[in-house]
C-alpha cells in the first residue's frame, strides 16, 4: 500500500500553519483536545473516508472526513508519497517502556541543517532514562526517539550550509531522534570521521568526547601534571577521559567494579584504579590528593571526593546515580577553596556545541589521527534489537560503549 507522508498533531499553543490546518480540524472533530501528541501518516483516502496509521499509537483510525479535505489529500500526494523512514520509537505501556522499529516521518533540514543518512547510534544511559520517561528531550526533539550521538552520510545540505557536502561522512552531536534511518543536524555540531575509524567507531564518540573536553577541560580546567580521579572509568564517559587526560599529562585514578573492568583501564592509561567493591578511594588517594574530579555518581561520593581533595581542587557533576542531596561538610571546602560544579550538554545552545565541536577538532582528532586515542566499542546491535542494548546497557556489564548498527 502506498504511504502519504503527513505529521499532524493538537498543539494548542502554535498557530493555524496552512500544512496543519486538516489535522488540526481533525483533533477538534475527533476529540483528540486531551490526548497526546499525534503523529502519523495517511494510508489511503477513498472517497469522504480517510485511514490514518497513528505512529505513537500502534493503531489505525478511520475517519470519516468532508469532501473538501479529501480534495486537500489528494493534493498532497504528490509532494509526500514516500517519505517515509524507519525509526526505534519508545512504547509505553502500563508497566514497562519498550523500543520498536516503527516507521517515522523522515525529517527535512532547514537551511543551516544537514540530513544524515545514519549507519551507526551510540547508545547511552541518557538514553536509557528517557526511555523510561525520566529524561524528556528538550524542545523541537521527537519525544519517542533516543539517539544522542550517530554516523553516516551526508544526504542533503540546507541553502546555508557552507562546511559539507552530499557524500561526506560524518559523526555528530544531537539532543535526540538517533535512533532512525535519518536525521538532521545542524552543521556545526558535525565533525569528519577519521579516515581509520568504522562507522561504528565514529558514532561512538561525540556523546563522551564533547562531555569531557565540556566538563574536564573546560569546567574543570585540568593541566598537565595534575591529578584527576575518573568515578565509573569504564564508562563510555570513563574511557574517554581516561584517554584525554594522559595525552595532556594528567596523573589519572579511576573507579571500577570489577577486576576486569580495572584491567581494561590501566590498559588505556589509567595509573590507579580501585575496584569500588572491595577498596575505598578516599582510603586509597587521600595520601596523593586529587586537583579534579569527574563524578557521574552522586550521593555520598561527595564528601569522599571532598576528603581527598587538593587546595583549589575542581568536582565536576554530570550525573547523579546514587542521589542528588548528599550531605557534606561546607568547612572543608571553604578550607580548600574548593569548586563544585556540574553541567548537562543536551538542552545548551547551538553556538555553545558549535565552538565545542570546533575545540573538538582542533585539540582532540589529532590524537586519533596519531594513534593516542582510540574508540573502544564493547558490543554492536542491530537497530531492532535497540531494547537488547538498553538492558545491557542497565547492567552495567559493558567496558566502552554500545552501539546500534545497520
Amino acid at each position: 500500500m502506498a504511504y502519504y507522508k503527513k505529521i499532524f498533531r493538537h498543539t494548542l499553543d502554535k498557530r493555524n500553519l496552512t500544512k496543519n490546518i486538516v489535522f488540526l480540524k481533525l483533533d477538534t472533530i475527533y476529540g483528540f483536545k486531551n490526548a497526546e501528541s499525534i503523529q502519523g501518516l495517511i494510508h489511503s483516502e477513498n472517497g469522504n473516508r480517510c485511514s490514518i496509521k497513528c505512529l505513537n499509537r500502534n493503531d489505525v483510525k478511520v475517519f470519516t472526513i468532508g469532501m473538501r479535505f479529501v480534495s486537500i489529500f489528494k493534493s498532497l500526494k504528490s509532494i509526500y508519497r514516500h517519505q517515509i523512514m524507519k525509526a526505534v520509537q519508545i512504547i509505553r505501556g502500563e508497566s514497562q517502556q519498550l523500543l520498536q522499529l516503527l516507521d517515522y516521518p523522515d525529517p527535512s533540514p532547514s537551511d543551516q541543517q544537514v540530513k544524515i543518512a545514519i549507519k551507526a547510534s551510540g547508545v547511552n544511559r541518557a538514553d536509557v532514562a528517557q526511555r523510561k520517561g525520566k529524561y524528556p528531550p528538550p524542545p523541537r526533539v521527537p519525544e519517542n526517539i533516543p539517539g544522542l550521538e550517530v554516523a553516516g552520510v551526508v544526504m542533503e545540505c540546507g541553502k546555508g550550509v557552507t562546511k559539507w557536502k552530499e557524500g561526506d561522512q560524518v559523526c555528530a552531536l544531537l539532543a535526540g531522534g538517533g535512533y532512525a534511518e535519518q536525521v538532521v543536524i545542524e552543521e556545526g555540531q558535525c565533525l569528519p570521521i577519521p579516515a581509520q575509524l568504522s562507522f561504528a567507531e565514529a558514532a561512538s564518540l561525540p556523546e563522551a568526547i564533547f562531555t569531557v573536553w565540556s566538563n574536564v577541560f573546560q569546567r574543570g580546567a585540568l593541566k598537565k601534571g595534575e591529578h584527576i580521579l575518573i568515578h565509573g572509568g569504564s564508562s563510555g564517559i570513563g574511557i574517554t577521559a581516561i584517554q584525554l587526560a594522559k595525552a595532556f599529562g594528567a596523573k589519572v585514578f579511576v573507579t571500577v567494579g570489577s577486576a576486569e573492568k580495572a584491567k581494561a583501564c590501566v590498559e588505556l592509561g589509567a595509573d590507579v584504579a580501585v575496584n569500588y567493591k572491595i577498596e575505598n578511594f578516599e582510603d586509597m588517594l587521600l595520601e596523593q590528593g586529587v586537583d579534579v574530579v569527574l563524578d557521574m555518581i552522586g550521593g555520598s561520593y561527595l564528601q569522599r571526593n571532598i576528603s581527598i581533595m587538593r587546595p583549589e581542587g575542581r568536582i565536576v557533576y554530570i550525573n547523579a546515580m546514587n542521589g542528588n542531596t548528599p550531605e557534606i561538610n561546607i568547612a572543608d571546602v571553604m578550607k580548600k577553596r574548593l569548586t563544585i560544579t556540574g553541567s548537562t550538554l543536551r538542552a545548551r545552545e547551538y553556538t555553545f556545541k558549535k565552538q565545542l565541536a570546533k575545540e573538538i577538532l582542533e585539540q582532540v582528532w589529532p590524537l586519533i589521527d596519531c594513534g593516542k586515542f582510540k574508540p573502544l566499542v564493547y558490543k554492536t546491535f542491530s537497530f531492532d534489537e535497540a531494547m537488547l542494548a538498553h538492558e545491557l546497557m542497565e547492567s552495567s556489564e559493558h567496558i566502552g560503549k554500545i552501539v546500534l548498527v545497520r
